[in-house]
């Protein structure tokens, strides 16, 4: 492990404090490290792993590909895409996709497919966007220009322009914010890494009545808490709203590096022609074979409902940890996308918990976030509160 280690140090960008664990084989909702040590696993490679590591159908799926072909280009049609874009579609109830390699690229793609659509509204550029404080976008440099974080933002400085910040969850503050010129509202409809704080229905539900007002686009950020986390395959849908854009990625492909953003008719026929936005391994056939995969097992097996079904149990063992500690001052989220939010640091209790065989992840410096594997079981949630209970009351 030391080895690797140094190896790490030596030869990756610091840009990660990272745990001393290394990581080698994952089974279920279990991951070990190279001495054979056993981790249960409630961060899923940062709400990516949904559908579990050793997944035997899934494994299957992307070898079968490796043998037929991995790449192709966007040059020319290939059968895993062409499916994937349907099957993306109608899970996401929009009209057209377009495949990314990541969470970012799919904010990228959002925020140029808006400016087009207005530019071609009244030809100008000087078009603003209304993002929300606290929020997290992604770390290219337009998706950090609507990332509502300034310490992320001021060393790279100046970023896209026209964005103004809003409060989440206070829609008289997007109200004062909008104006002719605001092409596009970009929010999660559930912020992580700002806290894991769920949209208000009302606010969510007043910042797109107010979109359909003034013709703004709505741009629904569900990257993390998409794809069957919150109980729903789409966060928004319990809110009964629809974007015009909803990002995706993470659990989108299991593992495998994939997003996209995906649009409604309206914004597909009045923005994106050919020549205005591309990616050369974005929608491969290997990353669609993943996807097509993905969005199989979640039909199959019901994975958004699997989660509503037990979201009762993992709040029920989070709200007994709460009550028992008094330095946990509050319990919330959706879902399998749950905080704890501590009176103090909460760095010592996930150090405590990998120790136990937790591993649980932060979103911000005294918050403790829980974005399991879906397809955790009861008895999973059990030992979760046991080795959580035991690092929280040594730390």
């Amino acid at each position: 492990m030391t080895d690797y280690m140094k190896l790490g140090d030596e030869y990756i960008l610091h840009t990660y404090n990272r745990y001393p664990i290394v990581l080698e084989r994952g089974e279920g909702v279990r991951l070990y490290d190279d001495k054979g040590k056993e981790y249960l696993d409630f961060a899923a490679g940062i709400a990516v792993y949904a559908l579990g590591y050793g997944n035997k159908d899934f494994n299957d799926a992307l070898k079968a590909q490796i043998d037929k072909v991995m790449h192709t280009s966007n040059l020319y049609y290939n059968e895993p895409a062409c499916l994937a874009a349907k099957e993306v579609c109608e899970a996401s109830k929009m009209d057209r996709v377009f495949f990314t390699n990541s969470g970012t690229e799919a904010i990228e793609g959002a925020i140029k497919t808006a400016r087009k659509y207005a530019y071609l509204k009244d030809g100008s550029t000087d078009h603003n966007i209304i993002a929300m404080e606290h929020s997290f976008h992604g770390r290219s440099m337009g998706a950090l220009s609507v990332t509502g974080n300034a310490h992320y933002r001021e060393a790279f400085e100046p970023g896209i322009g026209n964005v103004r910040f809003a409060s989440f969850n206070d829609l008289k503050s997007v109200r004062e914010l909008a104006d002719r010129k605001t092409c596009a509202v970009i929010m999660e409809t559930v912020q992580g890494e700002g806290g894991i704080y769920p949209s208000d229905e009302t606010f969510i539900r007043g910042v797109r009545e107010l979109c359909d007002d003034m013709g703004i686009l709505l741009i629904l950020d569900e990257i993390q808490c998409g794809m069957g986390r919150t109980g729903y395959m789409f966060a928004w849908e319990k809110y009964g709203v629809k974007p015009d854009i909803v990002t995706m990625a993470k659990a989108l492909g299991n593992g495998v590096p994939v997003g996209a953003f995906a649009v409604t008719a309206e914004v597909a026929d009045n923005s994106m022609a050919p020549g205005d936005h591309g990616t050369t391994y974005g929608g491969n056939p290997f990353a669609c074979a993943a996807i097509l995969e993905v969005l199989r097992q979640y039909r199959e097996r019901d994975i958004a409902g699997h989660v509503r079904a037990l979201t009762p149990v993992l709040e029920g063992a989070l709200d007994e940890l709460k009550d028992k500690y008094e330095f946990i001052k509050d319990r919330r989220g959706a879902g399998f996308m749950q905080a704890l939010e501590l009176d103090r640091p909460c760095a010592p209790v996930i150090a405590k918990a990998q120790e136990n065989g937790l591993l649980i992840i932060s979103a911000g410096a005294n918050i403790i976030r829980m974005v399991p594997p879906l397809v955790i079981e009861e008895g999973d949630i059990r030992d979760m509160k046991e080795r959580l209970d035991k690092a929280l009351s040594e730390s």
